[in-house]
């Protein structure tokens, strides 16, 4: 099979083009040659996080595989068949379990048997989507889709500690059922929730008040979770905005420096920015769908505006994939964004 060549510095030139390149090569067995791995990162090549995700899917699909070590820009990797069962993976540093989990969750959906993954290494990073994200956002979409997919966490891991610990229960579907989210609907709840690990617990209680005020959400609606220090050292905020049809799941990182307010303020700021756009789907859900929605030969979505992240993943799953992926605009300011096979 001819081999294909990524150019790891186009688009945004970060470690999603990785990722994608990585389980698209999983899925269809086609060889993938990446070049410039992240060339347009302050630390170019592989760190650890990207490793783990390339080893990762070498594992599951019995690859043979060329540059696979910490700060190689180059890689070459080829597939053989993907084996559904029951797999550990460690970070070794607080990398995002869920970019991990982003490489190898698309084949084992459609794999021929089930799979248990434990994936250890950060939970919780500025980076990349939170667990929560992953729990009540992506993962209910992509059980739409025939899969049944369950995450559990079994320890945070916050930046720069690490050290979560998740496990994902994985039944496969034979095919993915396409589906269309191009109107938001009534929204039935908001919530916020603040997560700190190892810190004062007024520390969430600042931020609570500040988006109960900014949002004029009640009381009820505002939690803290406070964690004891074996968890790590950390500071999270996340916003649940759930619709009939999703859950939108906002995150902004409590960071040395930073008053908790103005991390509660840059949370309400987006979250009024995603109600006021009316459009069902947020940027980064938006990332994430792409690539189950081009597996499963169709789907669309309304989202805001496409960001770069986004435009490279397309040209990332064209490559692989004969689908074509079209953009534009809709009527109520939104982006409408259709997948469909050639």
């Amino acid at each position: 099979m001819k081999m294909i060549t990524i150019d790891g510095s186009a688009g945004e030139g970060g470690g999603q083009i990785l990722r994608s390149a990585l389980a698209l090569s999983t899925v269809t067995g086609k060889p993938v040659q990446l070049e410039r791995i992240r060339a347009r990162r302050s630390k170019p090549g592989l760190l650890r996080q990207h490793l783990t995700a390339v080893l990762a899917a070498a594992k599951i699909s019995g690859a043979e595989l060329d540059g696979a070590h910490l700060g190689s820009r180059e890689l070459r990797f080829v597939p053989a068949a993907v084996h559904p069962g029951h797999y550990q993976f460690a970070i070794g540093s607080a990398g995002s379990t869920t970019l991990v989990l982003q490489t190898i969750l698309p084949a084992l959906i459609t794999a021929s048997g089930r799979s248990t993954l434990l994936l250890e290494g950060g939970t919780h990073n500025p980076h990349a989507p939170p667990f929560e994200f992953l729990e009540l956002s992506f993962l209910p979409l992509i059980n739409r889709m025939g899969p049944k997919v369950t995450a559990s966490v079994e320890r945070h891991g916050f930046y720069p500690a690490g050290g979560g610990r998740i496990t994902i229960e994985i039944e496969p579907a034979a095919r993915l059922i396409p589906f269309d989210l191009v109107e938001r609907s009534k929204i039935v709840g908001c919530k916020a929730m603040a997560i700190v690990a190892g810190l004062r617990r007024e520390i969430g209680d600042r931020e609570l008040a500040v988006i109960g005020r900014e949002m004029e959400w009640p009381a009820d609606s505002l939690h803290v979770r406070h964690l004891p220090a074996g968890h790590g050292q950390g500071n999270a905020l996340l916003l649940e905005i759930a619709s009939a049809n999703l859950t939108e799941v906002i995150t902004a990182f409590g960071q040395r420096g930073i008053r908790a307010e103005q991390v509660a303020e840059s949370a309400a700021a987006e979250a009024r920015e995603y109600l006021d756009s009316e459009v069902p789907v947020g940027p980064h859900l938006a990332d994430q769908l792409l690539l189950p929605m081009a597996l499963a030969g169709g789907g669309s979505f309304v989202t805001m505006p496409i960001t770069m992240h986004a435009q490279t993943n397309i040209e990332t799953i064209r490559r692989f994939l004969d689908v074509e992926v079209t953009v534009g605009g809709v009527q109520s300011g939104g982006w409408l964004v259709r997948v469909a096979e050639r």
